[in-house]
């Protein structure tokens, strides 16, 4: 049994080996002249935030898993110069341990760069430290409005609201031209709150009335008040800014008090615990995201594969989108040949073109937010996919 289990244990380190040689240099663009000579054999230290307990642990936790994997390719592929060594805090989704885990990532630890933190509030509340400092933020779940306004340290791969929002309502309007719609939000969540106003702006521009706006708080259980305003206004679809604890609670009250129209999600919903937690009431959700486990490319398929051998389970959105941020920052490492200088990092991150990752191809805008294309997904039968 025992020799099984070894024999098991060194495929496993085989493949992995194997893999992470098909995603060296993923990034696409060539290496600057002699960019990892002056870094070969170091290793940079990156510093990872995330929440992997407390409220809307799921995000942090598919983010962590993420992150591994990537650092453990990247550190097992013979044609890495420079690895990567991790320095690790749990937020908790917590405002005061984010700032209090930037501090020592950038005083203490001394990384070259932060994966992290987990939520937007935690950005707003520890990016300052961040910026102020010179060291790179780089965010996979921040996608309120204004995060990379905090300044030029801080990047994302994360969706922005401002992005993804109208893709999924426009792609909803021209299947089912919908006239009036409803907006269901947190008001006490920065990401939430501003994605409210993207909605209310981007209905007003489409000639949409929005027929009810209704909010709750962070970890409320009972949205019937809401819900009953919602149902006498009688929308044509119903918008949800949340995380996906209150959106499964608020999806499946909708649909024991009747209401069958169709639930347009943000962000919060990209995860599977949206879905679990919902039941059959998540049919009918609308989503934008960048990952889409049936994308029939190489490195998404490569991911895949790898992510289900170690963990057991499904990737989702969050490590995704880690992997690749991962991948990113090391491809700025080796090409920046430093694991010191953070501005010149930093400015070598800025300039990646062409970085084809699990979620497809990226790049930043001149606002380090995203360029990339989004899949628009519905729950059918208990699985995202494709709109049709």
């Amino acid at each position: 049994m025992m020799e099984k289990k070894w024999m098991k244990r060194l495929a496993a380190a085989g493949a992995a080996l194997m893999l992470a040689g098909a995603f060296a240099g993923c990034g696409g663009g060539e290496k600057s002249e002699g960019g990892a000579s002056g870094a070969a054999g170091k290793t940079a230290k990156i510093g990872v935030l995330e929440a992997t307990s407390g409220p809307g642990a799921a995000y942090g936790i598919a983010m962590k898993e993420g992150v591994d994997l990537a650092v453990e390719e990247i550190n097992a592929n013979p044609n890495t110069k420079v690895k990567l060594e991790i320095a690790f805090y749990d937020t908790k989704g917590n405002k005061t341990e984010a700032i209090n885990a930037m501090k020592k990532l950038i005083e203490q630890d001394k990384v070259l760069a932060i994966e992290g933190p987990t939520f937007s509030g935690e950005m707003f509340a520890a990016g300052p430290i961040a910026q102020q400092s010179k060291v790179v933020a780089f965010g996979t779940g921040t996608t309120a409005p204004g995060i990379t306004d905090i300044g030029d340290y801080i990047f994302r791969n994360a969706i922005p609201g401002k992005m993804a929002i109208p893709q999924t309502v426009k792609k909803a309007h021209d299947k089912l031209g919908f006239k009036t719609a409803a907006i269901l939000y947190c008001n006490n969540n920065d990401q939430m709150v501003g994605e409210n106003g993207i909605y209310q702006e981007l209905f007003k521009e489409m000639g949409i009335d929005v027929v009810a706006t209704e909010t709750f708080a962070e970890k409320d259980t009972d949205f019937s008040a809401q819900l009953t305003k919602i149902q006498a206004a009688n929308p044509d679809i119903i918008c949800v800014a949340s995380l996906y604890q209150e959106g499964a609670l608020i999806a499946k009250k909708a649909r024991d008090m009747g209401m069958n129209q169709m639930i347009i999600g943000n962000n919060g919903f990209n995860s599977p615990e949206y879905i679990k937690q919902a039941g059959a009431a998540a049919d009918g959700t609308l989503v934008a995201t960048p990952w889409n486990p049936e994308r029939q490319t190489e490195k998404a398929q490569a991911f895949r594969k790898a992510f289900k051998e170690k963990y057991g389970h499904e990737p989702d959105q969050f490590s995704a989108q880690a992997y690749d941020a991962m991948y990113t920052l090391h491809q700025a490492v080796e090409q920046s040949g430093t694991t010191t200088d953070r501005k010149k990092f930093r400015d070598t991150l800025a300039k990646i073109k062409g970085f084809e990752g699990a979620t497809g191809q990226f790049e930043f805008d001149e606002n380090r937010d995203p360029k990339m294309e989004l899949d628009i997904l519905q729950v059918k039968n208990g699985q995202w996919v494709p709109l049709e």
